[in-house]
């Protein structure tokens, strides 16, 4: 047992936790940071960064399968699946290696163990059931991020129906198989599957595939989707499981109607709940909704000197999020002088399913809801010469502005690449452009990017090609 001081703790090692104990130790705190699992968190560990790779492994074995259209012959076309997981399991080991080297340098005392408040301004930690260190600190960030939620009859088993775990290291290749939810994850892993031979069924209660995008962006990944053979399912439910040995049969319910799908494995991507269990809440006035946080604009809960960023708090739910929130705080708490808290309408999601979707701001709905009169500007990848160079003619640009002020409202794209687009339209955001600068940019020739300004140039009836 050891007590010890510091300026700043933090709960959580993740994309949130992390930066935020290095962006403290660089403003000249002494900061503790605590952790059960894996440095770097779910993201790096289980999320973000190891679906990248496998995702990866898909883009790579499609381009191959298409060689002839690229006039190169290949015989032989085959994947091995042990193989692919361990590169993925090996980019995440190296990068939360990288997390920790970062930490020791910028002197970060790291604490492995479970995390909690145990009085004001005090934390305990604890490793299999025995106290590692009790903690002081005036000041406390909460970043426990959260889980995956599981519906009541129809949770992970590990076996036959999978968590996003499971389904990172799987065991097998299923011939067949059904993804509950429609979301970013849920289709991430759709297209993974899909791509290697697996007949994929996605099953999503909305009215829609990837609910939360521009309805016009969401319809053109939908039509995608199934012309590379899925089979998608709109408000619809799944009701039960029956399993056997080696498969699930799933009772399915849609517009009133039940059916029957046999697969042999089923993954779960039904929403996230937030880690608020066991992190020492009771009795402080640190408020919680529907397993989330409640914070201010500085991420600050009701509980004086305790702050809490990232899944463990509102959404949206990305990484990049908690990273930038646990800037914003530290900074607050510091007292440093040029701190904005985040507006989360410039927050830039990205899907990295075939085809990719990425999108900032308002949709078109949403701007019209808040009373915009909107212009909007549309392009087509069909009208880009890169994208034809690259094989990639299907896709689209879309922005949405103010008609009367020209502010960018909200930019949405799908096709390739486009999550690395999306960051121009982003940056345009936070320095509050309008159509007359994005006009008057000179975008380079050819790239992926000339579609940005065409969509803009559409926008306003000046579009040059198409």
């Amino acid at each position: 047992m050891t007590e010890t001081t510091f300026d700043l703790i933090v709960i959580g090692g993740g994309p949130g936790g992390y930066v935020s104990a290095i962006r403290a130790a660089q403003l000249k705190m002494n900061v503790a940071l605590v952790e059960s699992q894996h440095l770097g968190g779910i993201c790096l560990n289980w999320g973000c960064i190891p679906t990248k790779a496998l995702l990866r492994t898909a883009e790579v074995f499609e381009t191959i399968k298409h060689a002839d259209s690229f006039g190169l012959s290949v015989k032989g076309v085959d994947f091995d699946l042990e193989k692919v997981v361990k590169r993925s399991r090996r980019i995440s080991r190296q990068l939360s290696g990288g997390v920790k080297h970062l930490l020791k340098k910028n002197q970060v005392t790291v604490f492995d163990g479970f995390g909690k408040l145990n009085g004001s301004g005090k934390v305990s930690v604890e490793k299999d059931g025995k106290a590692v260190a009790d903690l002081n600190a005036k000041h406390i960030i909460l970043a426990t991020g959260a889980r995956a939620r599981a519906l009541p009859g129809l949770e992970p088993d590990g076996k036959l129906v999978w968590s996003y775990k499971e389904a990172l290291q799987p065991d097998i290749m299923p011939k067949s198989l059904l993804v509950m939810g429609s979301g970013a994850i849920g289709m991430e892993f759709a297209s993974f599957f899909n791509s290697l031979g697996a007949e994929v069924t996605v099953v999503e209660v909305l009215p829609r595939v990837l609910p939360v995008e521009d309805e016009e962006i969401s319809t053109f990944a939908e039509k995608a989707f199934k012309k590379q053979g899925m089979t998608i399912l709109t408000s619809a439910t799944v009701k039960a499981f029956k399993k056997d040995k080696n498969s699930v049969t799933a009772t399915l319910e849609q517009n009133g109607k039940t059916s029957e799908i046999k697969v042999d494995r089923v993954i779960s991507a039904v929403g996230i709940v937030g880690n608020v269990e066991g992190i020492g809440l009771e009795g402080t006035q640190v408020k919680v909704d529907r397993t989330h946080v409640t914070t201010d604009e500085w991420c600050r809960t009701g509980e004086p000197g305790v702050y809490a960023i990232g899944d463990l708090t509102g959404p949206p739910w990305l990484a990049h999020k908690a990273s930038h929130e646990g800037i914003l705080c530290v900074e607050k708490i510091a007292g440093e002088k040029d701190v904005h808290p985040l507006n989360a309408s410039h927050i830039p999601g990205c899907t990295y399913c075939r085809p990719q979707v990425a999108s900032v701001g308002l949709t078109e709905a949403q701007a019209k809801e808040k009373g915009f009169a909107v212009k909007v500007g549309r392009f087509p990848f069909a009208g880009n010469g890169k994208a034809i160079a690259l094989g990639e003619p299907e896709g689209m640009v879309k922005t949405v502005f103010d008609a009367k002020t020209g502010e960018l409202l909200g930019a949405h794209m799908v096709g390739a690449e486009v999550t690395e687009l999306i960051q121009g339209y982003a940056i345009a955001q936070t320095l509050e452009t309008t159509e007359t600068e994005l006009m008057h940019t000179v975008f380079p020739h050819p790239t992926l990017s000339e579609m940005m300004h065409e969509s803009v140039l559409d926008a306003y009836g000046r579009v040059i090609h198409f």
